[in-house]
């Protein structure tokens, strides 16, 4: 699954010259264009969930634009189609509009007309085909699938983990903040044969400042006072598992000294014990900075460092792999609507544009965030929301075709009222009236000609 534009057109025309006209201009906008004289040729080539939309003249012999138009609501009542008429056609193209039709423009037209029309068209598509494709990976979504996508690089990662998952060494785990360190650390772990054992996560950098020592190591009763009961570390409690130490380049010096005795020998020493003890266990470590810079800065130990990084796996962040965006949130919507109780909405334009254009600097997590407000239905960025094309209405639709014939009769007639009105067949007051309506002055029309 890949968010992207649709950039296909069917051209539906029987007049060869103005069809292949149409055509070179249409292949000019970076457009793939297959160009047919009759609806039934058409036909022949548009399926379902075609990636694209159709202009057609509403007026062909055999089957014309409004019988086409059935037989395609009929196949995909969500693929656009733009109907091409002429001015003594109004009539009909307002049916069509009702009939499902996308948009229709008049001839002659101004090619901008047509473009505008059909860039929004094609942005409409490709929200209704991404949405087709986010509900069916949604519904195929398993709650606790790790490391999903299927950029080069995380399927090196799944690999490397599936390799390494059984072979104890310890693990240097390096990324972003919120690129999923702590999901590799945990498929490394049930990955492999300490799966059935602890899997005890650290966040180093939460640990109290003066009680890092208690916390990690243990403490038996009477070591010091308030201690009336014995105590087992974090450390400890993951004996026969995995210990995850969570931004480890956090560590106090102090700590990462007591610690690099756990990572040489494998015991620890509880506050009180009398004597050391023998631990098995893995041990695996992220960081969201280069370690061996920290090393060369003095900020991390470098026997330590050396010890941890007997494999270093580097999590990428999500803008190297933007084509595991949608999976990802198809995944974490579905997760998001099953904790709320919501039905998963269909994602809006304002959505879609997001993920394909952010660039996540939160990386997963934030994108989780993301999915858990869409799911919750409170994230609408303003003017970016699903209203623009909800609100595209038939009655919307009118309006910017009557501008739009509008400003075409005043740039063909140059301003001049009494040849519009026998133009457009319609009375002088109520021509002053739709200028006033959609803001447009003759004047200006007569001063451009004239310049």
């Amino acid at each position: 699954m890949n968010f992207s534009r649709p950039r296909s057109v069917v051209l539906i025309d029987d007049d060869d010259d103005f069809r292949n006209a149409l055509l070179e201009r249409l292949q000019l906008e970076d457009l793939e264009v297959q160009a047919f004289a009759s609806a039934e040729g058409a036909l022949k080539v548009l399926t379902a969930d075609y990636p694209g939309v159709v202009v057609s003249d509403l007026r062909m012999p055999g089957l014309d634009g409004r019988g086409l138009l059935t037989r395609l609501q009929a196949l995909d009542e969500g693929l656009p189609v733009v109907m091409i008429t002429g001015h003594g056609d109004i009539a009909d193209a307002v049916d069509a509009l009702r009939n499902g039709a996308y948009d229709f423009v008049a001839k002659p037209f101004d090619f901008g007309r047509l473009a505008d029309s059909l860039n929004r068209a094609l942005e409409k598509r490709g929200l209704v085909l991404d949405n087709r494709a986010l509900s069916a990976a949604v519904s195929r979504v398993t709650p606790d699938l790790p490391l999903l996508g299927s950029s080069p690089a995380i399927a090196r990662l799944r690999t490397v983990i599936e390799q390494v998952a059984d072979a104890g060494m310890d693990v240097l785990i390096e990324g972003e903040t919120g690129v999923g360190k702590e999901v590799v650390a945990r498929s490394l772990h049930n990955s492999g044969r300490r799966r059935v054992h602890p899997f005890v996560p650290v966040n180093c950098g939460a640990l109290p400042a003066g009680l890092i020592e208690s916390e990690m190591f243990g403490h038996e009763p009477g070591a010091f006072p308030g201690a009336v009961k014995r105590r087992v570390g974090l450390i400890e409690q993951s004996h026969r598992g995995t210990l995850f130490l969570d931004e480890i380049e956090t560590m106090p010096m102090s700590a990462q000294i007591a610690l690099l005795r756990v990572v040489e020998q494998r015991e620890i020493q509880p506050l009180g014990a009398a004597g050391p003890r023998q631990l098995d266990l893995r041990i695996l470590a992220s960081s969201k900075t280069d370690l061996a810079l920290a090393v060369a800065q003095g900020q991390f130990r470098e026997d330590l460092y050396y010890r941890l990084n007997v494999l270093k796996l580097r999590v990428p962040p999500l803008r190297e792999r933007r084509e595991d965006v949608p999976l990802l949130f198809a995944h974490f919507l579905a997760r998001a609507s099953g904790e709320h109780r919501t039905t998963p909405p269909p994602m809006s334009t304002s959505v879609r544009r997001t993920l394909m254009e952010h660039d996540w600097p939160g990386n997963v997590r934030e994108l989780a965030h993301f999915a858990e407000r869409v799911a919750m239905d409170i994230d609408a960025p303003s003017g970016l929301g699903s209203g623009e094309e909800a609100g595209a209405g038939l009655v919307d639709r009118l309006e910017r075709f009557e501008k739009a014939v509008l400003e075409e009769a005043l740039h063909r007639h140059v301003g001049d009222i009494v040849a519009i009105t026998e133009a457009l067949r319609i009375p002088r007051k109520t021509l002053y009236d739709k200028f006033r309506r959609h803001n447009l002055r003759p004047g200006d029309f007569r001063a451009r000609e004239a310049g």
